[in-house]
Formats: C-alpha cells, sequence, structure tokens
C-alpha cells in the first residue's frame, strides 16, 4: 500500500482498492481541539507490545492502521517502536528508529499530529526532525536523563509519565502507603529536573502511568482520585487501555478477559477521564472513546 493511501474500507471512500490523498498541512499542536478531552490512537510498530504486538510489522502496515485511526477521529497518533510492558525486551535506538521514522514521515504527509513514544533522547530528536510534535516517554527521565536538554531545546510538549525502575523492575517497585498522593510528589520531583534544564511549565503533559510499577488496586485508585492530578497545574493524559488490570475486572469463570475484549471497560475509563478534566486519553480503539469523549463534553459544557 501506499504510505500516504487510505486504508480499504475507510475514510470517505469504501473502494476495497486504495485510495491515494494529496499530502496535507502538517498538523499544529496549537491547533487540536479545545472544547474536549482528546483521543491519542496507540500506534505499536513492535513484535512484543501486550495488546497488538506483531499485527503492524512493517511501515506500510503500520500507516495503514493508522490512517483508520486518524480517519476514524483520533487527534493524535502516538507511535511507538519499543514495547513497555513488564518484562519486555529493549530495543536499541537505531532498530526502534529503524521502525519508526518512515511511519512518522508518512502520517505527517497524511496530515497527523503524531507523538512518539520512546524511552531515548536519540529517537526522539529524530522523531521530532521527522516531523513528531509530542515526545511521549514513559520512563520519566530515568533511563536518559538528557531527554530534558532534549525537550527544552525542541520545546516540543513532552509527556512526563510517573513510572518506577525498568521494564524489567518495575513490577517488585509497587510499594506505596498512598498510591496518589506518593505519585504526585514523585512527578514533581521529576518535573523539578526538567525546569532545571530549561523546560517550561506549557511543555509538560502528566501522565500518572497506570499500570507501569502499580499493582491493581492502586491503578484503581489512582482513577477514583484522578481529579487530584489537577494541583500540578498540567495537562494530564490517561493511558488504561487494554491494561491487565481491566483483564482482571472482566474474568469470567476464572479466565482474564483478553486484551481485545477490554475496549468497553476503557471506554467507560475515558468518559470518567474526560468528565474529570483529562486533556487526552491514550487508546487502541479510537471510536468509542470518541463517543465518550464527545458525551462527557456535551454535559460539561
Amino acid at each position: 500500500m501506499d504510505s500516504l493511501a487510505a486504508a480499504p474500507g475507510t475514510g470517505p471512500a469504501t473502494s476495497p482498492l486504495p485510495i491515494l490523498r494529496k499530502p496535507r498541512p502538517a498538523a499544529r499542536f496549537a491547533d487540536l481541539p479545545a472544547d474536549r478531552t482528546l483521543v491519542m490512537g496507540i500506534l505499536n510498530v513492535t513484535p512484543d507490545s501486550f495488546s497488538d504486538g506483531g499485527k503492524h510489522p512493517t511501515a506500510d502496515t503500520a500507516i495503514a492502521h493508522a490512517l483508520r485511526m486518524l480517519y476514524a477521529g483520533a487527534d493524535i497518533i502516538d507511535v511507538g517502536g519499543e514495547s513497555t510492558r513488564p518484562g519486555a525486551e529493549p530495543v536499541s535506538p537505531e532498530e526502534e528508529q529503524r521502525r519508526v521514522l518512515p511511519v512518522i514521515q508518512a502520517l505527517v504527509k497524511a496530515g497527523a499530529l503524531v507523538s512518539i513514544d520512546t524511552t531515548h533522547a536519540s529517537t526522539a530528536a529524530a522523531a521530532v526532525e521527522a516531523g513528531a510534535a509530542i515526545i511521549n516517554d514513559v520512563s520519566g527521565l530515568s533511563i536518559e536523563p538528557e531527554m530534558a536538554e532534549l525537550v527544552a531545546r525542541t520545546k516540543v510538549p513532552y509527556v512526563l509519565t510517573h513510572r518506577r525502575g525498568d521494564a524489567e523492575t518495575m513490577n517488585t517497585l509497587a510499594d506505596y502507603g498512598n498510591v496518589v498522593e506518593e505519585v504526585i510528589e514523585e512527578l514533581k520531583g521529576v518535573r523539578d529536573k526538567l525546569y532545571a534544564a530549561g523546560v517550561t511549565a506549557e511543555q509538560i503533559i502528566v501522565d500518572p502511568g497506570l499500570g507501569f510499577s502499580k499493582d491493581e488496586d492502586q491503578n484503581w485508585q489512582l482513577l477514583k482520585y484522578i481529579g487530584k492530578l489537577d494541583e500540578l497545574g498540567h495537562k494530564v493524559l490517561i493511558g488504561a487501555s487494554r491494561k491487565r488490570f481491566l483483564g482482571t475486572l472482566l474474568t469470567v469463570a476464572g479466565k482474564a478477559a483478553a486484551p481485545e475484549e477490554r475496549d468497553h471497560a476503557t471506554a467507560a475509563i475515558t468518559a470518567i477521564s474526560a468528565a474529570n478534566g483529562a486533556w487526552a486519553v491514550r487508546v487502541h480503539d479510537v471510536g468509542p472513546s470518541l463517543d465518550a469523549v464527545k458525551v462527557a463534553a456535551r454535559i460539561r459544557h
């Protein structure tokens, strides 16, 4: 499939053949909708992500899936080339860039606003050069502290995610007295490092890191008190899509729901997050969450 082709059966055309679309002007962060919670579509160009690893193994298949999300209404496409699930094998920045850069370039030409999901400063820099408008770093500067200087230099928005440890160790570090208060205090600590590097408050987007160094009860506590994150004074991103604690909640006959069976619960969390004023939600299935944020916006406004 051409890298700027619409996926068959999507968008305004329903022909089984790809429809070539002219390049669109580059999307701008400043032009994102401000009257509702945004929907960030997840694009994993990986063989081992927990939900959809291996489903988009080539640039063309990844681009086709991203275009389906874009035409379904995604405001942002979050492109990642390294799985961040617990126990995932690390990927070199060179391999990560081989996976993501052609995808980012094509999506930017197609008019998508792209976020790069990476913990590597070199990948983030290359992605921004290719047109990515947001850096989404789930490590919270813990892997490559030089990421802070990059964010200050490029002046792009930065998603500051709470996480303890790395993919191998984080499940052993979910020891909290008060998870909500401790997550907020630890986010403040990393924020201080960003400020010291010259990052502005307006660039920072905070993510409580659901599923990262938290057990199931702690994830639910963070969602229950999601409004407390507002005291940080930044935009808030919530990423609960298809995560393990939802599978456990939806257990039937002793079997946890498979990742693809967690989308209705994800949409419910989207509605709750939007009702509490979240700036954006990060999801695999765009359509139901877009409906949910529109409902929440209608009630709020």
